[in-house]
């Protein structure tokens, strides 16, 4: 009897160039590559217009937009509804959020394109129509157009902005530097120094030096270090 394998199922891996993509937003047609132009992006999904927990989260995002700016990054949103809906939205968002602005684009994805092709669909979660809504996805999108991370949340659950903030910082510290970020690790903190390193490149790299937590496995791979740019 012949097998048959399913389809692989759309989406994107870390290092993909994310798709360039054209569509209509709040603030007028986009090229998706254009737009983020030599900055980092995180583009983040939403289930639906209209919805309490998406009204939530885009309003803090706006209360966050100058932290978001100190870090040459942009934020984009997507929701499947069109550019009247979003429009629409927004005054909501502003009088229940307590924002002046949303200054950032919201995609127009109604018939769910980019949703499905960049895996952004929770299939337990259906609309009025029956049709299944996205999810809670956020990409970050590096200035070489390449995924950096992505995290994917249920429509019932509201994402923390401040971890997004955090991961940013990360992403961008370790793409300069020899590093890693530990558990919990915020701005400032202490980084471990990466193990493709040896000892000799690592006194090198890091003039401040760095300290190995001795193991009972008497294995060295666990060396801290300050931040290096700090």
């Amino acid at each position: 009897r012949r097998v048959q394998s399913n389809p692989p199922m759309p989406g994107l891996n870390l290092g993909d160039v994310v798709p360039n993509f054209e569509a209509d937003t709040t603030v007028g047609p986009i090229k998706f590559h254009d737009w983020i132009g030599s900055d980092w992006a995180i583009l983040f999904s939403h289930p639906a217009d209209y919805t309490p927990v998406c009204t939530t989260e885009l309003g803090t995002v706006a209360k966050l937009d100058a932290e978001f700016k100190k870090r040459n990054c942009k934020t984009i949103a997507l929701s499947c509804n069109d550019v009247e809906s979003h429009s629409g939205w927004i005054a909501d968002i502003k009088a229940t959020q307590t924002v002046a602005d949303v200054p950032f684009p919201i995609i127009a994805d109604p018939k769910r394109v980019l949703a499905v092709s960049w895996g952004m669909v929770d299939p337990d979660e259906k609309d009025a129509a029956g049709l299944a809504m996205t999810c809670r996805a956020v990409f970050v999108i590096g200035p070489d157009k390449k995924l950096k991370l992505q995290i994917l949340y249920p429509a019932s659950t509201g994402r923390n902005f401040s971890e997004v903030l955090r991961v940013l910082d990360s992403l961008q510290l370790t793409a300069n530097y020899s590093v890693a970020t530990p558990a919990d690790w915020t701005d400032g903190g202490s980084c471990m120094v990466l193990p493709s390193l040896s000892d000799e490149q690592a006194k090198d790299k890091f003039p401040k030096g760095f300290q190995t937590v001795p193991c009972p496995s008497n294995k060295p791979y666990l060396r801290v270090t300050p931040q290096p740019n700090k």
